[in-house]
């Protein structure tokens, strides 16, 4: 009997408690769909407007400040040369002596005719002289005064005849010693001992090269150049005067050279061949570091764009058109999409040109975790680079503590 009590008080108990937990499950059913998962977090830097010195970057080649191809003056045989392949010289040092002995004769001969002429004009002075008091007392004809005066006009003549035939002579001798004609290092030899050189002959004795300074010579497209006068113009970018002949250079190995160049000038004449036009820089170099013909990079201003907006590359995207994009945060906590321009690349962050305005906060970290439209959760990573005018230098600014 007491079996049959129990088991009815479990069934009964059973009966209750089934609708109990089905109200409830149904209940935790319902508050499922109210619960709102947290916004993701994403990491932001703040747009914002700065002064960018611009710069580009060309490939240019050096040459000699001064260059002078060494060859004779005078025609002989070569007796002997008096400097190092490959040594510094300096402006007046000799370098090679021509046999000097036909050319001493040739001027000993006409300073001897020299003598002769002076010696024989006092006297033809003095018959003119006195042909002319005897002229006046009748006793000589006008016809004798005549033929005086010619022989002594034609002994002046003679005597400056020979004067400038010793200067000749004086000056051959003088080329028979070749001199250098620059400061410079000077190449190799290509005439030797012994060997019979000619007067301005095709062929050079030896090459001088000065290269401190040095020149460096860099094309420029005119296309570059008319891009350039248009955002002068336009007001986009300005020139700062004595820092816009600033050049830096950049060596074949990829090192930055350690002198700063000057720009002298540029080119009048555009190259038919390649459509450019030449910058010549110049730059010191006391350690021949800089050789005549080498391939370098030239960094040059261009201006100072003074509201320039720079973001991280890693911050934009493409479409598959190739149009770059960039992830915003809203002022009302969602995500944005937005297309931009963009002029180049400026150390690792790219130049906006338009797309973006000051106060933006565009997403750097964190993308792959939002789509536009989404709730985001905008957190300061760090401020982006600035950049002083004055050096052109970048200037990265400390995350800010977490």
């Amino acid at each position: 009997m007491k079996s049959h009590s129990s088991r009815v008080r479990i069934a009964s108990t059973f009966i209750v408690l089934v609708p109990v937990c089905t109200f409830l499950l149904s209940a935790c059913d319902r508050q499922k769909p109210n619960q709102m998962p947290p916004a993701p977090e994403v990491g932001v830097v703040m747009v914002r407007e700065q002064p960018v010195v611009l710069t580009t970057e060309l490939p240019g080649r050096t040459s000699a400040y001064l260059i002078a191809e060494v060859r004779p003056q005078v025609s002989g045989i070569i007796r002997k040369r008096q400097f190092d392949e490959g040594s510094l010289v300096k402006k007046g040092d000799i370098l090679y002596q021509i046999d000097p002995a036909p050319f001493q004769a040739a001027y000993d001969s006409a300073e001897a005719s020299l003598a002769r002429a002076s010696a024989n004009l006092p006297a033809v002075r003095s018959r003119a002289e006195r042909y002319r008091e005897l002229l006046a007392d009748k006793a000589v004809s006008r016809q004798d005064l005549d033929d005086v005066d010619s022989a002594f006009k034609q002994a002046e003549a003679e005597v400056k005849y020979w004067k400038a035939a010793v200067e000749a002579a004086r000056i051959n001798l003088g080329y028979t010693k070749v001199v250098a004609p620059i400061s410079g290092r000077i190449g190799k030899s290509n005439m030797t001992e012994g060997a019979l050189v000619t007067a301005n002959q095709p062929v050079a004795l030896a090459t001088i090269q000065q290269f401190n300074p040095i020149y460096v010579d860099v094309p420029q497209s005119t296309a570059e150049l008319l891009r350039l006068k248009r955002r002068v113009e336009s007001g986009n970018l300005e020139q700062n005067g004595k820092s816009q002949k600033k050049v830096k250079l950049v060596l074949e190995d990829g090192a930055t050279y350690p002198q700063e160049g000057t720009l002298q000038f540029r080119d009048v004449t555009v190259d038919r061949s390649t459509g450019s036009v030449v910058l010549r820089a110049v730059f010191p170099n006391p350690d021949d570091l800089l050789l005549p013909g080498m391939f370098v990079r030239a960094v040059m201003q261009e201006g100072i764009n003074e509201k320039a907006i720079l973001i991280p590359q890693h911050a934009v995207s493409r479409d598959p058109k190739g149009n770059p994009l960039a992830l915003l945060v809203g002022p009302d906590g969602k995500v944005l999409q937005r297309q931009l321009s963009i002029d180049r690349a400026v150390g690792n962050q790219w130049l906006v040109t338009s797309g973006l305005a000051s106060g933006e906060k565009i997403i750097v970290e964190g993308m792959q975790k939002v789509r536009p439209g989404m709730p985001a959760k905008a957190v300061l990573t760090y401020e982006t680079a600035t950049q002083d005018p004055a050096s052109g230098n970048a200037k990265h600014p400390a995350a800010p503590a977490k």
